[in-house]
């Protein structure tokens, strides 16, 4: 018979442990100590608790040489892994072809090294070797050419950037322009939820155009909107609007190469407005700022929202448009900033 004495100190502590201790092994443990407190009989703690006599005896000697902390450590040492003498060549194979599935995985291991193991095996590796389930982006079809990327870092340094520095100053107005087109169906998000979520689905047979104009410093925005199409005489109400709103000064609006944005007819409206019109390169679609605000709008008032007819479905977006410099503007300043991603550093997968 193991003997222990227990303190006041000792038994509070027991007492507090076998309930609320994050692990129910530990739990077990706690409980057994401070039915041993309680002067319980060896077969009473057992049958009490489910564990047997040599555990017990265990949990006892474990208790006298290290008190309560040492009922805490798990000293599992396991078995090293076979996959691990591999960890490097299935990391550089990974990162060359990264696998859709754990099953493509599994396979891949097993051909790769003749070691097979279970899926829940196969995720658990992958986790340690710091894989995860990652939603796969995407990049303009030509960013990733070397030459593109040195025309956008240019463009940014000497034709971009210095004009942005002149709106800070006040010495410009600076506008990112580009069209929305919102087709009134089913824009699908993520939700949190209990069992998955459907939302009825619309025609798509109507859609909204928005050709906007985002003030580079403000971020207020100047929008024309129609059901149609845009065109070139939907451009030149565009600066229109934005050379009343302006006033005086000089005006730059950066804009993409769509071919209703450069044409003569536009050209030359620009210049009798006394607008000047700066086209991104070719392929860049992340130096137009505008682009993060249609998606900001998409989340906002789209993303897994159900509206009945097309009239709400246009409202709710024009609302979100028109307020959202003023109702969402700390949002808005996280989102707008001038920090234009470059794809330099990312990894490119190529099928």
């Amino acid at each position: 018979m193991i003997r222990i004495e227990f303190s006041k100190e000792e038994v509070d502590a027991l007492e507090k442990e076998r309930y609320h201790h994050p692990l129910p092994m530990i739990q077990k443990r706690m409980e057994a100590i401070f039915l041993k407190s309680q002067k319980y009989k060896h077969k009473d703690i057992c049958r009490i608790c489910r564990i047997s006599k040599t555990s017990l005896s265990k949990y006892l000697k474990t208790y006298q040489n290290g008190g309560i902390v040492a009922l805490k450590q798990l000293n599992f040492k396991g078995q090293s892994s076979q996959l691990n003498a591999h960890k490097t060549s299935l990391e550089e194979h990974f990162k060359e072809n990264p696998p859709q599935t754990i099953a493509e995985a599994q396979a891949t291991i097993e051909k790769l090294t003749g070691i097979k193991r279970s899926p829940t095996q196969i995720r658990a590796f992958l986790k340690r070797i710091g894989m995860k389930v990652r939603k796969v982006g995407f990049v303009p079809g030509k960013v990733s050419d070397e030459d593109k990327q040195r025309e956008q870092a240019d463009f940014v340094k000497t034709q971009l950037q210095p004009r942005l520095d002149e709106a800070t100053r006040g010495e410009r107005t600076v506008f990112f322009v580009d069209a929305g087109h919102f087709v009134h169906g089913a824009f699908l998000g993520l939700v949190w939820c209990f069992n998955r979520i459907f939302i009825p689905s619309p025609s798509g047979r109507k859609r909204l155009n928005v050709l906007a104009a985002l003030n580079a410093v403000t971020k207020e925005i100047i929008t024309v909107k129609n059901e149609s199409y845009i065109n070139a005489e939907t451009v030149y109400q565009l600066l229109l609007l934005i050379a009343e709103t302006v006033g005086h000064g000089p005006i730059t609006l950066i804009l993409d190469n769509a071919r209703y944005q450069k044409c003569c007819l536009v050209w030359r409206y620009a210049e009798a407005l006394g607008i000047e019109l700066l086209y991104l390169p070719s392929y860049s679609p992340n130096l137009n700022l505008i682009e993060r605000f249609w998606r900001f709008v998409k989340k906002d008032c789209l993303y897994s929202k159900y509206y009945i007819n097309f009239g709400l479905f246009k409202s709710a977006i024009i609302a979100c448009i028109e307020h959202a410099h003023s109702t969402k503007k700390d949002k808005l300043d996280s989102l707008l900033t001038w920090n234009f991603q470059s794809f330099k550093k990312v990894q490119i997968l190529n099928i």
